[in-house]
Formats: structure tokens, C-alpha cells, sequence
């Protein structure tokens, strides 16, 4: 693990101008970048130290089906709305179909990721995406004092207190985890 300064942070540079943009400068010195991807949850929090649902996952899903959605621009189909969730658990696509009252929601293809936010899977971090979309995150994040996300590469995170990533991700916080029995 390396944690790089400003200069190098090893982030995408779109996200480090996001940080810019969003005056959280202060976050390029607590980028870690990896010799090996971390494209998963489980490969992130090992890498890192920390537990599975300290990782925030960031996640395209694409909806049909609403009026409210129509308005923003489709790919593939469906409108793309961002899902945070902990690395620990998994989405109900049912309870986000509900939050948002649409016909259908699916996970958003590869080609789909990549044109909405701009990142590819395994590096997609929580805000800085090419496209603003509807973005929900799972209360099951604000267990924790801080949070790991991607910083745009699947070698790159940062750590951010969760109501903070939230606030900067433009979230709506509901409960759309998946329940086990």
C-alpha cells in the first residue's frame, strides 16, 4: 500500500478534479493507491485493513419505467442511477425498483458504467462522474465513522466520514440492502 501526496495521488483525473471542484483537496493526500487492483469489496478491504462493510461500493443500475426518469438521458435503455452500498452486503433491486417507482431496475452493463460516470468497473467512485444521475445510499453506511471508495481507478481509494460522502454524492439515504433470513 501506498498513500501519495497531491501531485500523484493516483486518482483518475477527472475525480481529482472533482476534489478540486468540490473543495475536498485535503482528500488527495489520504488516497492509497495499490500495486494490485482492488476491483472488488473484499479485495479493497483487504488491502486496506478494514472490514468488508467499511467499503463503499458504487454501484449502475438502469431503471424503466417512470416519468420522472424519462426526462434524464437514457443508455442501453434504461436511465442509470448510482446505488452506494457497503462492501458487506448485497442490492435488492426489488426495494430500489420501489424507492423510485419504476416498472424495472437491472444492473447497468459494462458500456453503460463506463459512459455515465466515466469509470470502469472496480474504479467507479461515489461523485465525479461524467453524468449526473439519481444517486441512492444505503443507511447501512453511516455505521461506521469512515468509509472507503473507490478514487477512480481500480488501484486507487480514500477514506470519507459516510454523511459527508453522501452530502457530496448528492444521495437520497434509504434502505435497499438485501435482507437475509
Amino acid at each position: 500500500m501506498t498513500t501519495i501526496g497531491t501531485e500523484g495521488s493516483g486518482a483518475h483525473p477527472r475525480f481529482a478534479d472533482a476534489l478540486r471542484e468540490l473543495g475536498l483537496d485535503h482528500l488527495h493526500g489520504q488516497i492509497r493507491r495499490f500495486p494490485d487492483a482492488t476491483r472488488t469489496a473484499a479485495e479493497a478491504a483487504a488491502a486496506i485493513g478494514c472490514d468488508l462493510s467499511q467499503i463503499c461500493k458504487s454501484l449502475i443500475f438502469a431503471a424503466w419505467g417512470s416519468p420522472l426518469l424519462e426526462r434524464s438521458r437514457e443508455l442501453g435503455g434504461g436511465v442509470p442511477v448510482l446505488v452506494l452500498m457497503d462492501g458487506a452486503s448485497r442490492v435488492d433491486v426489488e426495494r430500489v425498483r420501489q424507492e423510485l417507482g419504476v416498472e424495472k431496475v437491472t444492473r447497468a452493463k459494462a458500456d453503460v458504467v463506463r459512459e455515465t460516470t466515466g469509470y470502469a468497473i472496480g474504479g467507479v467512485p461515489p461523485f465525479g462522474h461524467r453524468t449526473r444521475t439519481r444517486v441512492l445510499a444505503d443507511r447501512s453506511l453511516l455505521e461506521h465513522d469512515v468509509v472507503w471508495a473507490a478514487a477512480g481507478t481500480p488501484y486507487t481509494v480514500f477514506p470519507m466520514e459516510p454523511k459527508a460522502l453522501v452530502a457530496q454524492a448528492g444521495a437520497t439515504l434509504v434502505d435497499v440492502r438485501e435482507q437475509t433470513s
